[in-house]
């Protein structure tokens, strides 16, 4: 039995299966890491063949669709290039951003540097829209909502460093790759420093929700991720000293 399992599913029928997956698997294969821990693999070993529909960051936690049969993957692949589907990330950031709700309407360049990150180009880049906003701040943190209604690679990252925000523990967007500690954000804290271990370590991207029409029915559905034990557990720490939750 695994301690940390690779998903959790969500929702599961003839024609589509819905999953959480942890940080750290791809959703399909990436040229850049052939060799990298897959989700639709691991997944397959329990549902059969499975048709990837859209793609979240290898880093990022979260609501994944997969088609179970040509005709699905046909349908939802098209909504998802119609912009037909309602997408919700949740983030914590460094630092408090001064808005309420901003729009960033960027185009963006997918692998545009050496280290094949996304960046801002409107010369050769790709329509990408974001819609953030301020859950409330934290201490040294913030939690943001974001609504990409594209779907570039890193579109969130690279959208929210175009207005100087970093997500915590992003291991290519932000300069800061310091881990969350309870003693850090608690004012009265008695463990032991030298054998605490971080809230959160990884990058604090969770795809929250997801809503598309069934492939079959046509009626309206949205998935529900909920949030892994380390983000879940930064959640409760946040709220319980600062009084903000981005759930509530």
């Amino acid at each position: 039995m695994k301690i940390t399992p690779d998903y959790t599913v969500i929702y599961n029928d003839d024609d589509i299966v819905v999953l959480n997956k942890r940080s750290g698997l791809l959703i399909a294969a990436d040229r850049y890491d052939e060799d990298a821990p897959r989700l639709d693999l691991e997944a397959e070993k329990e549902f059969g063949k499975l048709f990837a529909v859209h793609r979240i960051d290898k880093d990022t936690s979260g609501c994944v669709i997969y088609a179970k049969n040509p005709e699905a993957h046909r349908d939802l692949s098209m909504q998802f290039e119609n912009r037909e589907v309602t997408k919700i990330y949740h983030a914590l950031v460094l630092g408090h951003p001064m808005w309420e709700s901003k729009k960033v309407d960027a185009k963006l360049l997918v692998d545009g540097d050496a280290r094949h990150r996304t960046i801002l180009n409107q010369r050769y880049g790709k329509v990408a829209i974001t819609d953030f906003k301020n859950l409330g701040n934290c201490g040294p943190y913030s939690w943001i909502e974001a609504r990409p209604h594209t779907g570039r690679t890193h579109q969130i990252r690279s959208h929210l460093q175009s207005l100087g925000i970093s997500i915590v523990c992003d291991p290519l967007y932000s300069g800061n790759q310091h881990p969350v500690l309870l003693s850090e954000i608690k004012k009265r804290w008695n463990g032991n420093a030298d054998q605490e271990r971080p809230l959160l370590s990884r990058l604090a991207l969770h795809a929250y929700k997801l809503t598309i029409k069934h492939p079959k029915t046509g009626e309206q559905v949205t998935f529900t991720a909920p949030y892994p034990k380390d983000m879940d557990a930064t959640r409760k720490q946040l709220s319980s000293i600062f009084g903000v939750d981005p759930l509530a």
